[in-house]
């Protein structure tokens, strides 16, 4: 079955200036995803598969979680994203991690995992269910299924008379991952995902990164990001370059910031896991 036929486009686009910012938003994250793959037992000696490896950022941190006695497979369907991944492996000297190009649904892959994670990508599938329902079958009995996703719903709440620029942003986002097929509540999603692929009802948290004060890397990081979907507004006709204005969006959003007090609030992430019964 061609599976990618059938999923979302990814919003982000497929450039250097994207893998930057992917390496920038790990950064961002990298605190709530440590987290969470300690809660869900990470651990030292396991071997895990990740699946949408990107740069590589979620499987380091892994890395480091398991140690040299473990391994970590981490798979993309980007090979040039993955010659990057390779890079920074090399750089770091980690032995214990591998990338494999392929869409991890339809890839042989080994059925002794002992756990499957994954950061930002059942959002791209067509059918996030079905995607986990096969995943987990590459896990041993007793292993662990680790998604984490974004929700776009809470920032209804974000919205305010004295951010007007942050309101067309959260308005425009909203729009573009929208019109190109993505999730945008598959963090809220993932309870009913997991259930209906028949794993055990997951434990969850939410967390979103925030900041107000002058010099937060946030800023920059949310005019990359727009950076990365202007090519696809434009496609849409959501709203041209000169309308976003990149360039100067990231000082804009923090002089809006510093006249409001209100702060800014990155894209909520929610995180998922369950163990498969034994």
């Amino acid at each position: 079955m061609n599976y990618q036929s059938r999923d979302a486009e990814y919003t982000m686009g497929r450039s250097k200036v994207e893998t930057e910012r992917l390496i920038k938003q790990s950064q961002l994250y990298d605190d709530v995803t440590r987290r969470f793959f300690l809660r869900c037992g990470i651990s030292k000696g396991m071997k895990v598969l990740d699946v949408g490896s990107g740069a590589g950022d979620v499987a380091f941190s892994l890395a480091e979680l398991i140690g040299p006695e473990g391994q970590v497979i981490g798979v993309d369907v980007n090979p040039d994203i993955l010659k990057t991944a390779r890079t920074r492996a090399d750089k770091a000297g980690l032995s214990n991690v591998e990338f494999v190009t392929g869409d991890a649904r339809v890839l042989e892959l080994p059925d002794d995992f002992d756990a499957v994670v994954g950061r930002l990508v059942l959002m791209y599938m067509a059918d996030p269910t079905a995607a986990l329902r096969h995943l987990a079958t590459r896990l041993h009995p007793g292993g662990i299924v680790a998604f984490q996703e974004i929700e776009f719903t809470p920032y209804i709440a974000a919205l305010h008379s004295d951010t007007p620029l942050a309101n067309q942003l959260i308005q425009w986002a909203r729009e573009v991952f929208e019109r190109s097929g993505a999730h945008l509540e598959m963090g809220m999603g993932l309870y009913k995902t997991f259930v209906d692929a028949g794993l055990p009802e997951p434990t969850l948290h939410f967390e979103a990164p925030m900041g107000g004060h002058e010099d937060w890397e946030g800023y920059e990081y949310l005019a990359n990001s727009f950076r990365s979907l202007v090519p696809l507004m434009e496609a849409y006709g959501i709203a041209t370059a000169d309308n976003v204005d990149v360039d100067t969006l990231a000082a804009r959003i923090q002089t809006e910031v510093a006249s409001a007090k209100r702060p800014i609030m990155l894209p909520p992430h929610i995180t998922a896991y369950a163990s498969l019964r034994i």
